[in-house]
Formats: structure tokens, C-alpha cells, sequence
């Protein structure tokens, strides 16, 4: 078949009007595809559903940019934190911050992790008081305590206690209680002198000798509010059995009372 000059002409320009459609539709659709940020180019996000986070284990393991690790247990009643190089469990508070995030504090007030909305968390400590970013490693078993304790297990907790204070302190410190340790009390009772002991620690490291000069001996007390007392050189300790490990103070509430 055989085309004149003009309907050569005519097809041509058809031809490119197609080439030009064509190159329309598959750049709308190459953008379509397209990264929408900067962030989302370099990290290889495509979309929503590429950029969805993995949820974070209810009991996770996670370590810090400074090299300290922790576990954080979210399945608990009530939310716990343990950093691997101490035997105290720490109860955190929830509570709502900007741009979504949520912060967990200690009984102090004071912030302790950050988790952000899109799952990241930020640790904050003594040594990184503006936080220091921490990662995920894997998942692990809950820190949650038994609910009940053997007067046998119990005793070891209390001579374990009382060796770590008394090594702190450079003598011999005492440990008793006030009232009987029950079954359903002597897991508080253990936490309430563990948590002494790491307070004493942490003094001794820091060269504060002087504050734990003051205590000669250490009560178990049991209570309707968790709190601390330095009078006459006895540390009481107070515990309330009925709200869980939060029924005892932090290590760092106990050194605040000696510091006064």
C-alpha cells in the first residue's frame, strides 16, 4: 500500500501525538510511585504501607546509643523498666506529651523513656539527662515479680541485701522487719530491701559516704502508703502490699530522704 506525501504527513503527526500520550500516562504513573519525602528516598519508603512500623514486643529488650541495655515491660499491670547491671525494677507512670508521644515517669516525677509515635524510644538517665536514643534488640521474658515468695527465699533476699549495704557502707548494717512477712507480703518486703541496698550502692559510688554514716539499721515496714524515713539512724522502709511493686519507694526517693 502506498501513502501520498500528505497522509505520510498526517500519519507522523498522529504517531507523535501517541508517543506524547504515552509518555504522559507513564510519567503520572512513575510518579504515583514516587518516594513523597526526602526521608522516604533515602530510608527506600514507598508508600504508607512500606513506611508502617514493626509494633514493639510487650516485653522488649532494648540498648541505649551511650551502650547501657534495659528491658521494658509493657505487659505488666503496670508498666516496669530493669536496666541489665541492676537488680531493681523500676515502676513507670504514663503520660500523655506533644506530637503524640508518651512519657514514662518514676516516683519521682521524673522522665524516664520517651516512646515516641512512631515507636522510637529515648532513654534518660543521670549520665544523658537530654536522652539518649535506644533500640530495639529482641524480645524478653516479663520482669513482673512472682506473686508470692517462700519465708525461706525470702530470708536469702534480705542477707543478700544486707551484705550489698553493708559493703557499702564500710560496716555492718542491719536489716528487720516490723511486722510479720506473710506469703502474699514477703515479695514487697524482698523489693522494699534490694531497693536499699542499690540506693547504698549508688551513694558509694558517687562518694557519698558521709549520707549513708547516718543509717545504722534498716525497718520493713508495712503500711498504707509506700515512703521512706531516716530518724535516729533507722531507715525505715514502708511498703504497701496492695499496689504492687508500686507499693514501695524507688531507690532514688530513698536517697533523697537521707540527703535532707
Amino acid at each position: 500500500m502506498k501513502f501520498c506525501k500528505a497522509e505520510l504527513a498526517d500519519l507522523g503527526a498522529r504517531a507523535s501525538l501517541a508517543i506524547a500520550a504515552l509518555m504522559v500516562m507513564t510519567a503520572s504513573a512513575n510518579a504515583q510511585q514516587l518516594p513523597h519525602s526526602l526521608r522516604d528516598a533515602l530510608l527506600g519508603h514507598k508508600g504508607p504501607a512500606e513506611a508502617r512500623r514493626v509494633a514493639a514486643p510487650p516485653v522488649g529488650r532494648y540498648v541505649s546509643e551511650s551502650g547501657g541495655a534495659f528491658i521494658f515491660d509493657q505487659a505488666a499491670p503496670q508498666p516496669l523498666m530493669k536496666f541489665d547491671n541492676s537488680a531493681e525494677v523500676w515502676v513507670l507512670s504514663a503520660q500523655p506529651a506533644s506530637r503524640g508521644d508518651t512519657i514514662y515517669r518514676n516516683d519521682l516525677g521524673e522522665p524516664v523513656l520517651r516512646v515516641t509515635k512512631l515507636g522510637g524510644i529515648i532513654l534518660f538517665t543521670d549520665d544523658a539527662p537530654m536522652g539518649a536514643a535506644a533500640a530495639l534488640s529482641g524480645r524478653a521474658s516479663s520482669i513482673q515479680p512472682p506473686a508470692i515468695m517462700s519465708f525461706s527465699v525470702f530470708v536469702q533476699r534480705v542477707r543478700i541485701a544486707t551484705a550489698r549495704a553493708s559493703r557499702a557502707a564500710q560496716r555492718d548494717i542491719e536489716f528487720s522487719t516490723v511486722e510479720d512477712v506473710r506469703p502474699e507480703t514477703s515479695v514487697l518486703a524482698a523489693d522494699s530491701a534490694t531497693v536499699v541496698a542499690e540506693a547504698f550502692e549508688r551513694m558509694a559510688r558517687k562518694g557519698d559516704r558521709s549520707i549513708i554514716a547516718k543509717v545504722f539499721r534498716v525497718l520493713l515496714a508495712e503500711g498504707r502508703k509506700p515512703s521512706a524515713a531516716l530518724k535516729d539512724g533507722a531507715l525505715t522502709i514502708t511498703y504497701s502490699p496492695d499496689q504492687g511493686l508500686a507499693g514501695r519507694p524507688s531507690s532514688k526517693r530513698i536517697i533523697k530522704v537521707m540527703n535532707r
